[in-house]
């Protein structure tokens, strides 16, 4: 998956052709994924689809190419950014819901919270990174949703979900 994201994010940076999707067992599973880059250290784009609609090659594919450029977060990707980008991949196992906060495990599990029409998500490696609590995660995630930090206490509904997470050694340069 590694090289397909490297091979698919290169070919759009460089607006050639979408390499072909490898097939063939476990990248015919169908799972969701996200695919961040981060130039530097630094992220420069955080992309993902939820649904195992589709096997996660053709996810990866697909994502690796958009978050070059689709994330409106950050500006396109240059080509000279290439060499110090890394790809980072989050297959995603299928969400649960939470009855009780304490199943959360900080560094294990991913969230979503949902409102109406406002979801937000955060991957599990975010909470690590950020030195983050369970109830800081949980904070953060509400407000990544456009909520109030506490609407979690109250009538949000909470998701947990698993990923298995994988990426680029850093590059030196």
């Amino acid at each position: 998956l590694l090289r397909l994201a490297r091979r698919c994010l290169e070919a759009r940076v460089h607006r050639e052709p979408p390499p072909p999707v490898e097939r063939g067992g476990a990248l015919d599973e169908r799972m969701g994924a996200f695919v961040s880059i981060h130039t530097a250290g630094d992220l420069r784009g955080c992309l993902g689809h939820l649904e195992a609609d589709r096997p996660i090659a053709e996810t990866v594919a697909h994502l690796s190419a958009v978050v070059s450029d689709s994330d409106p977060r950050f500006r396109p990707l240059a080509a000279f950014e290439l060499a110090l980008t890394d790809i980072e991949i989050s297959a995603l196992a299928p969400e649960e819901a939470v009855d009780d906060v304490c199943e959360i495990e900080v560094g294990r599990h991913g969230l979503i919270i949902a409102h109406g029409h406002r979801r937000g998500l955060l991957l599990p490696q975010v909470a690590i990174e950020q030195g983050w609590n369970r109830e800081m995660f949980l904070e953060h995630t509400c407000i990544k949703a456009g909520l109030p930090a506490n609407a979690w206490r109250s009538d949000a509904k909470i998701f947990k979900f698993e990923a298995q997470v994988f990426g680029e050694k850093e590059r030196v340069v």
